[in-house]
């Protein structure tokens, strides 16, 4: 900006178009409140069925937001345009009154193409001479600079905003233009301090990097503009540099302790960067997935992939970049282990490599462990991920179907690393295996099936699950049955699979009923697709989750919401007649107590394995786990939607949206956790009998008290019958249970027989 441009300005245009995004708010405003109020919440309690559960109920949402969205970028950029214009105006007086007190000293200034010159007036002199045409020189070059600067960083802001997203808006909100070029320019100086030889990166420019990626960690700008300036190459030889010790000696020496905060701030900014859209950041993760198979550093093995992964185990990363990313490891993987003929050596942690995670876990040489992480974060790229090909029955390899005939057998990515994977061996901070691997893979499945990030329990925004994620969980089911070791030789997986099972109850209590032509569906209804599972494979399940103790309590705890729910959904005389089980009220109190009851005594079963057999657990660590399940599902418990948290992921949500079947899971759930903060089960000691027992009298109590608090809540004349009817229908499903794991007992270390 020169100096006429600042001393002519006219802020007209500038005042209309804040105004004009100003009244753009107020409509903004407006079109999100509708469509939160309306198109939303409407959508939420709509009665929807088959793909509409999944596809346009998603669909709403994600537009819904988009509104959102939308009015946070028109008010960044209003901000922006305010804090411009008034910066600018503000130069402009400044400007102006140094022009006044410069006649006031005889002092007169000469525009002349853009620039301009101070001199005397030719009949009076200034005051102080040479010195006062120098001074008042100064200061309007100042002014002009500032007003340039100003000028300057709003276009630089502008940009940056608007660039985040190819399509639609985004979410990043700033107050002001200073908020957003500070991002830009904080950003540009700690990738300078970045890309600083390893051996010159002193404690204080460690300081800084770690500070600054904290505070920026949640900053689209900053991150985009950190990792962009930066790059990937440079990103990967800043990691891998820092961890390894002949080169991060001055550094490593004093801060290696606070190694794990860096790679989590590091991983958080990374994150939010590949969710930008700009060319910049679209160039950024198509080299850095094509890094991965390349060499990093000097003088060793260590590849990009196994850099990368170790920074991504915090954050949201984008789906894409995680599809594309997971793609290009299992090549390399396929190619290192000749299609999964050979163990993954090439990731195998040897004495001289870098640990490249510093949380403790693990060394950080296997990829697949900081991927799965990222995965765990990431639902849809998960499930895409697991259902990919690992290999077809075309390619060369040695996979054979297990039926005898020989013949070769297609794998998922999710057969190979949950059946077939040799992972490499490794040891925690601690000199112990590492779980972290196996771990992550339960993590990443779990974000895979229930369509939510692991770790975390669904709300009213988690849509049903669709085919993708129905059909991944029947695999999972069949693969636990088929050899139920997949789970219980790595215990440590079975809390991710056990949240897996209780969201999806509705669809394993259903396959408990063997009713493949009757009303099921109408007495256990599933939005969008449901997973198709056998019996046989349930049961094996349910017994093989019943051995452990946090997995234990998932289910248990989901099966008493569902059952409450599913009460009160059934004696709700809102529920519509078409939707409605066609049966006597006391066939289908009986038939859910029978249920309920089965998926009850199967767990029973791997209780008793578990505390009566070789492994000898404490029967009170399977009490305290259902007594710490209370804070999530008590919170979880009447949002109106959930398969396993509350009934309501069914096609008919808006019809039992009265708050009763909260009230009845409550209770229900109350019910258990008072027992379990007895103890009921401390004088069981090693007597299966009593287990059993034990078992069989609180799922009674579980289902007279949900039949009972729901027949009383719709004022049915039946209520002093329902106690009775819950009990003949959990008599039954014990015994089914009981009949059904039978035959497993050959599976089972004792020789346990239930009841």
């Amino acid at each position: 900006m020169d100096f006429e441009a600042l001393h002519s300005a006219n802020f007209k245009t500038l005042d209309d178009t804040v105004g004009d995004w100003t009244s753009m708010l107020t409509k903004l405003e407006a079109l999100k409140k509708d469509a939160n109020d309306g198109l939303h919440k409407k959508a939420l309690a709509a009665d929807w069925a088959g793909d509409n559960a999944v596809i346009s109920r998603e669909f709403v949402g994600k537009t819904a937001g988009e509104f959102g969205d939308a009015v946070t970028q028109a008010t960044s950029i209003r901000n922006i345009m305010q804090d411009t214009r008034d910066d600018l105006k503000a130069q402009q007086r400044l400007l102006k009154d140094a022009i006044e007190r410069g006649r006031g000293k005889n002092l007169t200034v000469t525009v002349s193409g853009g620039s301009f010159t101070v001199s005397e007036n030719p009949d009076k002199k200034a005051p102080n001479g040479q010195s006062d045409v120098d001074a008042l020189r100064d200061e309007l070059d100042g002014i002009v600079r500032a007003a340039t600067e100003i000028d300057t960083s709003a276009a630089t802001a502008l940009k940056a905003l608007v660039d985040l997203t190819d399509h639609g808006f985004s979410d990043a909100a700033y107050q002001d233009r200073d908020s957003a070029v500070n991002a830009v320019k904080e950003a540009e100086k700690l990738a300078a301090l970045a890309k600083k030889k390893t051996e010159d990166l002193t404690p204080a420019d460690f300081d800084a990097l770690n500070a600054g990626l904290k505070k920026y960690s949640g900053d689209p700008i900053f991150a985009e503009h950190f990792a962009t300036t930066l790059g990937p190459k440079q990103t990967l030889e800043f990691w891998q540099g820092l961890n390894d010790p002949r080169l991060a000696y001055k550094v490593g020496s004093e801060r290696v302790d606070q190694y794990d905060d860096l790679q989590k701030n590091l991983s958080l900014v990374l994150a939010s960067a590949t969710q930008a859209d700009s060319p910049e950041m679209s160039r950024w993760k198509y080299d850095m997935i094509n890094l991965g198979d390349q060499q990093i550093g000097k003088g060793g093995t260590t590849q990009g992939f196994q850099v990368m992964s170790n920074l991504m185990r915090w954050g949201n990363f984008d789906d894409q970049f995680l599809k594309d990313y997971g793609t290009k490891l299992i090549d390399t993987e396929k190619k290192a282990t000749d299609n999964g003929r050979h163990n993954p050596m090439m990731w195998q942690h040897m004495g001289i490599d870098p640990l490249l995670n510093r949380t403790g876990t693990d060394s950080g040489s296997d990829p697949m462990t900081g991927f799965l992480a990222a995965l765990s974060n990431s639902p849809d790229a998960a499930t895409d991920f697991f259902n990919s090909d690992f290999v077809t029955k075309d390619e060369d390899h040695d996979f054979k179907e297990e039926d005898g005939k020989k013949e070769k057998r297609a794998l998922t990515n999710f057969d190979y690393l949950f059946e077939e994977r040799d992972w490499p061996q490794d040891s925690n901070d601690k000199g112990k295996t590492s779980t972290e691997g196996r771990n992550n893979l339960a993590m990443a499945l779990e974000a895979a099936t229930t369509g939510h990030p692991a770790g975390q329990m669904p709300t009213e925004e988690t849509p049903p699950h669709n085919k993708d994620q129905a059909e991944l969980m029947q695999k999972l089911v069949a693969s636990v049955s088929d050899d139920p070791e997949r789970l219980t030789k790595y215990s440590y997986m079975s809390d991710s699979i056990g949240q897996i099972t209780s969201e999806y109850l509705p669809d394993i209590n259903r396959a408990m009923s063997d009713d493949s032509r009757g009303n099921t569906d109408k007495l256990f209804p599933v939005a969008g697709t449901a997973a198709d599972l056998e019996h046989s494979d349930v049961t094996r399940l349910l017994v093989t989750l019943g051995q452990d103790p946090k997995a234990n309590a998932a289910v248990e705890v989901g099966q008493a919401a569902y059952l409450g729910s599913l009460m009160d959904y059934h004696l709700n005389p809102n529920t519509p007649e078409e939707l409605r089980y066609p049966q006597s009220p006391q066939d289908t109190i009986e038939e859910i107590s029978r249920r309920s009851a089965e998926v009850g005594g199967s767990l029973a079963v791997g209780r008793q394995e578990a505390i009566v057999g070789p492994a000898a657990k404490e029967a009170k660590d399977f009490a305290d786990s259902v007594a710490q399940q209370k804070n999530a599902w008590s919170g979880a418990i009447g949002t109106g939607i959930g398969v396993g948290v509350s009934f309501v992921a069914t096609p008919v949500g808006g019809a039992v949206a009265s708050g009763v079947a909260g009230t009845v899971s409550s209770m229900v759930l109350e019910h258990i956790f008072q027992q379990s903060e007895t103890d009921v089960l401390k004088d069981a000691g090693k007597d299966a009998a009593v287990l059993w027992q034990d078992s069989k009298e609180k799922n009674v109590e579980m289902a007279q008290i949900a039949a009972e608090e729901a027949a009383k809540a719709h004022g049915h004349p039946y209520a002093n019958q329902v106690a009775d009817w819950a009990k003949s229908g959990n008599d039954d499903g014990y015994n089914d249970a009981s009949s059904n794991t039978r035959h497993m007992a050959d599976d089972l270390e004792t020789e346990i027989q239930p009841g």
